[in-house]
Formats: structure tokens, C-alpha cells, sequence
């Protein structure tokens, strides 16, 4: 089931735009998906000792999104401090990956695709995190 979908199926109100939390949460399963691809992709590459940072911001990255999502998809009992929180520490992950996976989007494709996963999952939740502010 998609995501909106299964938002609009939530019975109660919501303190926040559903369209802006569905945008939200695939951008952030999307981002989850990339950066694992990418810290296994980085895995395969010959000189895997010149990725070892980019693998670790990776994964952190890909931990964050998804514990993020997981956040976003919880309404009742909503607290905007936490919300705020995980959308803030999501923003500087998804920052610092793309920066990374940037510093190698010459060399490797799969980091060039997370790099831009990255920035997409940023500016979705630096929006969504701008409506609650």
C-alpha cells in the first residue's frame, strides 16, 4: 500500500500535512534503500580501503532514514520535540552522506545515485521539518 494511502487510512486528525509526511517518508525509504545499495556497492570496489568513510556514513545514514520513517509514521500520542529531533539529526545525516558519496559520484555511479538520494531526502525533510517550526 502506498504511503499516502496508508496515511489517509489514519482515523484520527493529524497535527501535520499528510501530503508533506508521505513525501517525507518515501523520500526517506527511498534514501534508506540507496544508502545500502551503495555501502554494498562500495564493498565490491577494488579499492574498497578509499571508501571505508563512505560506507560508514552509509549505513548511518541509511539507519537514520529508516528510523525516521518509522517516526513519521506514528500519530498518536504525537510529540513535535521528537518529530523535531529525528527530522534534524535525518537532515545532518542525509547532509553528510551526500557530501561523502559526492567526493566519489566521479569514480562510481552507485555513489553518484545515493549523493542525489541524499539531497532529495534533505530537502523533503527540511520542508516537512520548516511546517512544524
Amino acid at each position: 500500500m502506498p504511503v499516502r494511502e496508508m496515511l489517509d487510512t489514519y482515523p484520527a486528525d493529524i497535527n501535520l500535512d499528510r501530503g508533506l509526511i508521505a513525501d517525507a517518508v518515501q523520500a526517506l525509504i527511498d534514501c534508506a534503500q540507496a544508502c545500502t545499495a551503495c555501502a554494498d556497492a562500495c564493498l565490491s570496489e577494488q579499492h574498497v580501503d578509499q571508501l571505508r568513510k563512505c560506507i560508514r556514513t552509509d549505513l548511518d545514514c541509511a539507519d537514520i532514514c529508516s528510523t525516521t520513517a518509522r517516526v513519521l509514521s506514528r500519530h498518536t500520542g504525537y510529540d513535535a520535540n521528537i518529530t523535531r529531533a529525528q527530522l534534524q539529526a535525518c537532515i545532518q545525516a542525509c547532509r553528510s552522506c551526500a557530501d561523502e558519496c559526492a567526493q566519489h559520484a566521479d569514480m562510481h555511479a552507485h555513489c553518484r545515485a545515493c549523493a542525489d538520494a541524499c539531497r532529495r531526502c534533505e530537502q523533503v525533510c527540511q520542508s516537512l521539518l520548516d511546517s512544524i517550526s
